[in-house]
């Protein structure tokens, strides 16, 4: 039954979050969006490292940035995704006191909200991928990509992403409707010390442990070799590493951020219960 319960939670969060993601304009409308918007985040790139390198597009180095800032945007959206839902609720729609009332699985409900980012990501790192494969012949073919890895890769860090946003959900519960964009924020962050565009070795010395505690910086190196395995051979921060090891230290790191994160969620649900904010809206 509790399984049962479970599962229809996220089920139905899932379909909830599509329709309020993709209810703002007709079909052909977003479909069209959807498909501009990558391609011109992905032109500005291509651009910048054209005019900054000098390079052909198929070199590792442009498979490495290229690839990095395909799968960085999942960081992004899966985060927002799940942390924006208490906003949504709360703030937009007044609805989150009648879900906590509900026979809902409040955190898979939040992660179910945040799959139709997920799915609307997905629709954009595929076409930011095959732009660089067949515009900028990008060294990358579906005959070299080790499926498997890529496969548990993507699940893990998608797993891993959604307990990022959790515990922002957590924090969003106590804070007012500024709170908007924290998921961007903290991907924003974020983004220099991944190795989503960069290997760490460009860092400062004194910042690459940030890189090696954070579990994405693992992921990215995953992605990347999933698709393009000569990647891994042609920069040194995870050369001596194999893929078996990498996979084993982000669902180590996933573990210990699930912990953490249900942690704090639930501290963060405890608190918002006892000062009322669970129906709060800040009206601005």
């Amino acid at each position: 039954m509790l399984r049962s319960s479970a599962l229809r939670s996220f089920r139905m969060a899932a379909w909830l979050g599509w329709q309020i993601e993709s209810n703002w304009t007709d079909p052909f409308l977003f479909a069209i969006y959807s498909i501009i918007k990558p391609l011109a985040a992905a032109g500005i790139l291509v651009i910048m490292y054209r005019v900054v390198s000098q390079q052909a597009f198929d070199t590792p180095m442009f498979a490495y940035l290229y690839l990095g800032n395909a799968f960085y945007q999942y960081v992004s959206a899966v985060t927002t995704g799940v942390s924006w839902a208490v906003i949504d609720d709360r703030e937009h729609y007044r609805t989150l006191k009648y879900i906590y009332v509900a026979p809902l699985n409040i955190p898979l409900y939040l992660f179910g909200r945040g799959i139709a980012r997920f799915l609307t990501t997905t629709f954009a790192v595929l076409i930011i991928i095959a732009f660089g494969v067949w515009l900028l012949k990008m060294p990358l073919s579906l005959a070299s990509i080790d499926w498997p890895l890529f496969l548990v890769s993507l699940l893990l860090g998608t797993v891993m992403l959604a307990l990022v946003g959790l515990l922002l959900a957590g924090v969003t519960l106590l804070t007012a409707r500024h709170s908007y964009y924290i998921g961007d924020a903290v991907a924003g962050a974020l983004f220099l010390f991944t190795g989503a565009i960069f290997p760490l070795e460009v860092l400062p010395a004194y910042l690459r442990p940030i890189g090696y505690a954070l579990p994405i910086t693992y992921w990215l190196e995953l992605m990347r070799r999933a698709l393009v395995g000569q990647v891994a051979q042609a920069f040194p921060t995870f050369s001596n590493v194999s893929s078996a090891q990498l996979l084993g230290w982000l669902a180590l790191m996933t573990l210990a951020l699930g912990v953490v994160s249900w942690a704090v969620f639930r501290w963060c649900e405890r608190v918002a219960r006892e000062q009322g904010l669970i129906d709060y809206t800040s009206n601005y």
